[in-house]
């Protein structure tokens, strides 16, 4: 079984982030009465039977359509990220990555375990290349799984591999781009306007790597080195028919002029409990005002190498000396090895990276969640991506990913406080405090509106905080899938900015009754009709919808006729609803679920849509012709207007494709 590498080593979450130890678990169902407009109550996600492949499940306003443990190599090892192509999904793992054939969603089957182990392999694909991350300093460029050991080494990969998978069983590694800090994570940016390359905008948020081992890195302050691999993003250009010929074309200082953001304090449970780690003795560093616990086996690798370096056995044979030597160097340590800026004469400065870019081409625009800001930036220009915004705010703790609505009028960010290892969804924790951030934007400026957490409370032993999520394509409403480790799977209406509300969900208990477990959905993804989960050591689940009073069977077809080629996490695509009365259906139960048209009219429409679908040819285009006519007619009286505009474009729609 591999030890699992840290998810996040950045100084912000290095604690929490390295003690990601996880192992995890499958599941029966439980559930709960609910009324028509509200969850369950009791809610059943509370109180759920722990257990690692048979944990007890709730669900609500969604079914478990299968779950699928993952092949052998993968077993006991972080999974992490997807990506989408035709039939296939990508999980990325701490291992590698396994690509599993879709074709029957009851029974996803392995068609490639690719051993690879590195630090994240995020994964993204286009066409027949796969693009995958590595960051941590075990890597190998020969995909070894024995790691590198030495400081410096020319074995050692940091940056993004690429595969070419056009025989999809037996991918073939064709290019390796390096990077100074490593890739985290990294964003794919297919531009339409550029057919014969594809853009790969890299977030990595480790320590910059020594010169030595890539010429050109630079690990000290701008203003000591302008060339610093700190405060930039890189953006790689990748020519299609030659992905060996990838490179940095630009590294972008997107963080000019940011100071840092304000920080809240501590969660009640988290000062006992740090205050109970230090008294037996625990190893402790002080990251921007805030005190992190080293996690046991973090630390033990720390004391090893103090042992080691006076010639000692290990961490096994450690005196009282070695643990005073490293406890009186320990801030030092962790400052160096993860990137901390150090001190400065004026304002403390900003992030350093992002963590994750939301690329929207649609739009022309990204959503970068930095660290410790939320940005807007202007991707019209590939290579030269500009900031237009950028929001701070004292209740976000970890700024961790993007993703905008559909028509680009608004974005909601994560808020990973605690780094994906700790305990955040506690009955104490403040509801603001890893949760999502929801923003409206116009002319490039960002507005606040809400929070929005899930609301079911989780115990001490369940990691748990907002995580990787994406848009239903619901015509008319702005729906959201959501992971939160092992608080499961949300789905949320924020359609109303100000007013988010839960309408599903689906949750396990925990890994472990006794102590902290790593299990959980790291990310939840619709993909062409349902909804696909990274379980970190389960496998792969998908779910699917069912009506409720708070989506229609009719809402649930329109979303299912949006079909993707492919979908990757960090590029979001603007989803188009073909003409189909379903669209056309939605928009009426919509508007009967919020009062937006009297009874009398919502009924004589459905009444006209049921007999135009009955008639074909130029008989249903004249029907639905003269339905969308009378329905533009409805809209100066409707309490509301603009959703009555919909529905009479989306009969216009219908009406031409039926001729």
């Amino acid at each position: 079984m591999s030890a699992p590498i840290p998810h996040h080593v950045t100084p912000r979450a290095i604690a929490l982030a390295a003690s990601l130890l996880f192992v995890s678990a499958c599941a029966s169902m439980g559930g709960g009465a609910s009324d028509n407009f509200g969850p369950p109550s009791p809610d059943p996600r509370v109180g759920l039977k722990a257990g690692l492949m048979n944990a007890e499940e709730a669900a609500w306003n969604l079914r478990v359509v299968s779950k699928s443990p993952p092949p052998p190599q993968f077993v006991g090892v972080t999974n992490s990220d997807l990506a989408f192509r035709g039939n296939y999904v990508i999980q990325g793992s701490y291992n590698g990555y396994q690509i599993w054939d879709i074709s029957d969603v009851t029974k996803p089957a392995v068609v490639a375990a690719y051993v690879c182990p590195a630090s994240q392999s995020d994964v993204s694909v286009y066409k027949n290349l796969l693009f995958v991350s590595g960051e941590g300093l075990t890597g190998r460029l020969d995909c070894g799984t024995q790691g590198v050991r030495t400081a410096v080494s020319n074995e050692r990969l940091r940056g993004v591999r690429i595969f070419d998978i056009t025989d999809i069983k037996n991918p073939r590694n064709v290019g390796n781009v390096q990077t100074c800090r490593g890739s985290h994570t990294h964003s794919l940016l297919v531009d339409p306007k550029d057919p014969e390359n594809v853009y790969v905008y890299i977030s990595g948020s480790s320590g910059v790597r020594p010169e030595a081992e890539l010429a050109g890195c630079s690990g000290a302050t701008p203003d000591k080195d302008p060339n610093s691999a700190l405060f930039r993003i890189e953006v790689i250009k990748v020519p299609l028919a030659h992905p060996e010929q990838a490179r940095i074309v630009s590294s972008p200082r997107i963080f000019n002029d940011l100071v840092g953001p304000p920080h809240h304090g501590e969660a009640p449970d988290d000062i006992i409990e740090k205050n109970k780690a230090k008294a037996r003795g625990a190893f402790y560093a002080v990251v921007e005002g805030e005190t992190f616990v080293l996690p046991d086996r973090f630390a033990a690798n720390l004391l090893d190498s103090v042992v080691k370096a006076r010639g000692g056995a290990g961490s096994a044979t450690a005196t009282a000396a070695d643990s005073a030597s490293l406890r009186a160097n320990i801030q030092t340590i962790i400052e160096k090895r993860f990137g901390a800026a150090g001190a400065s004469k004026g304002p403390r400065p900003g992030p350093t990276q992002c963590h994750d870019i939301t690329l929207f081409p649609g739009i022309g625009l990204a959503g970068g969640a930095c660290e410790g800001y939320g940005l807007i930036l202007d991707i019209s220009d590939p290579s030269n991506p500009k900031r237009l915004a950028a929001v701070s705010d004292s209740n976000f703790s970890y700024w961790h990913s993007a993703t905008f609505n559909n028509d680009g009028t608004k974005v909601l960010f994560t808020d990973e406080w605690g780094g994906g290892g700790g305990p955040k969804c506690r009955a104490s924790d403040p509801k603001e405090w890893g949760a999502d951030a929801i923003f409206t934007l116009e002319s490039g400026k960002l507005s606040f509106k809400s929070y929005y957490k899930m609301s079911a409370p989780q115990t001490s032993f369940e990691n748990c905080v907002a995580h990787n999520g994406s848009l239903i394509p619901v015509p008319g409403r702005d729906i959201m899938v959501q992971s939160w480790y092992q608080g499961g799977v949300s789905i949320f209406d924020f359609t109303d900015a100000s007013h988010p509300r839960e309408i599903a969900f689906h949750d396990r208990g925990p890994v472990d009754s006794t102590r902290m477990g790593n299990g959980g959905t790291w990310s939840v993804y619709w993909y062409n009709g349902v909804m696909i989960s990274s379980e970190i050591a389960r496998g792969l689940d998908i779910f699917e919808l069912t009506p409720s009073a708070w989506m229609t069977q009719n809402e649930i077809d329109a979303a299912k006729s949006v079909k993707l080629d492919y979908l990757n996490a960090q590029g979001q695509p603007k989803f188009v609803w073909p003409a189909s009365f379903a669209v056309a259906r939605s928009f009426v139960d919509q508007l009967e679920r919020g009062k937006g048209l009297g009874n009398g009219r919502i009924e004589a429409i459905r009444g006209a849509l049921v007999a135009a679908e009955q008639a074909s040819g130029m008989a249903r285009s004249t029907a639905l012709s003269a339905l969308s006519a009378q329905v533009d007619g409805d809209a100066g009286a409707a309490r509301d207007g603009a959703k009555v505009r919909m529905l009479a474009g989306a009969l216009r729609d219908l009406a031409s494709a039926s001729r």
